[in-house]
């Protein structure tokens, strides 16, 4: 890893399996209230059981279905999104500060990742301006929201990878309405959750620590 000025110490890297939302997010801030100068960052690697988590610019209307799938509002920015088996989710524990850039060096960073990613498996992939996230033909394949608190981020990113994507037309996802969303399998990348995980917390690695 490349930087001036003192050591910096190596990421962590936790594959959590599936695991409930909230004790997740929690988890998330109470390890950032927590944090020093020289606590290492964490990149938390996992699938959540079906929920909608509703960020702090969230309306109730881009809510358009009732489901029985639960809604969490939460303090990440941005607007409604879906979680689920077979979507992968990477928490991004980073203290920016210690890094040297700023949040959008960082947003970019990670939507880069995706993007080197799906290229490596034969997938065009792009940005989509004033809409974080990563997509396909038009089609959203990545969601992006984050928290920033002293200088450390939490939450990070949703990748679809070989999931149910029915409970999207509940939503106007992320608050676009009539967004279409999209998934590996769809795309002919036959990556297990497992093992798209694995591979995104190493494109993630090289793209926030280069």
């Amino acid at each position: 890893m490349q930087g001036a000025g003192r050591e910096r110490p190596e990421p962590c890297v936790r594959h959590l399996g599936r695991v409930e939302y909230e004790p997740t997010w929690r988890a998330m801030q109470a390890f950032t209230a927590q944090r020093t100068a020289v606590t290492p960052d964490e990149l938390w690697l996992l699938e959540h059981p079906p929920v909608y988590t509703q960020g702090q610019a969230g309306k109730p209307e881009h809510l358009i279905a009732a489901t029985d799938i639960p809604v969490v509002p939460i303090d990440r920015g941005g607007q409604i999104t879906y979680h689920g088996p077979g979507q992968v989710v990477a928490y991004v524990l980073v203290d920016v500060r210690r890094r040297g850039y700023g949040i959008r060096d960082l947003v970019s960073r990670m939507e880069q990742a995706v993007i080197d990613l799906l290229a490596a498996h034969g997938v065009a992939a792009s940005r989509r301006s004033g809409a974080p996230g990563i997509y396909v033909d038009g089609a959203k394949i990545a969601a992006l929201g984050l928290r920033v608190k002293h200088g450390c981020t939490y939450h990070g990113l949703a990748f679809n990878i070989d999931m149910d994507l029915a409970p999207f037309a509940a939503i106007n996802p992320c608050g676009y309405a009539g967004m279409a969303v999209t998934q590996c399998r769809n795309l002919g990348v036959s990556l297990s959750p497992s093992q798209a995980g694995h591979l995104l917390a190493s494109y993630l690695l090289d793209a926030i620590y280069s």
